[in-house]
């Protein structure tokens, strides 16, 4: 399991239904964070301001998850984990791959975007 988690991620407790909510909510977090970080015209602050918000999510929930919040964290190193001759590996743990950072993110996304749109009114 250790060498696979150099390649990907993994949850600090294992309860699917938990750490698909944790995907979703950090990406609806995220994205909805940066559309609104994007409205300020201040120069230096956009950069600065997003970059704060990744640290912040990163921190804040991060650990349930491993952190993954897109495909290219995850997805890319799952699959190079399952290609690579290595001995004694562990199972690439494809439910969690697929389901957690593969899914969930799409959902937060849409979910930020609709309530950008319907709420924030952008």
């Amino acid at each position: 399991m250790t060498i696979r988690n150099i390649f990907s991620t993994a949850p600090g407790v294992r309860n699917l239904p938990r750490n698909f909510f944790v995907e979703f909510f950090d990406t609806f977090i995220f994205l909805t964070g940066i559309l609104v970080i994007v409205t300020i015209k201040t120069p230096g602050v956009m950069q600065i301001g997003i970059g704060l918000l990744v640290w912040a999510i990163g921190m804040g929930l991060g650990g349930p998850t491993g952190f993954a919040m897109n495909q290219a964290r995850d997805l890319g190193p799952r699959i190079a984990f399952a290609l690579l001759p290595i001995k004694n590996k562990a199972n690439a743990d494809w439910q969690y791959g697929l389901l957690v950072p593969g899914i969930a993110p799409f959902f937060g996304a849409g979910a930020a975007v609709l309530f950008a749109k319907f709420y924030l009114g952008m």
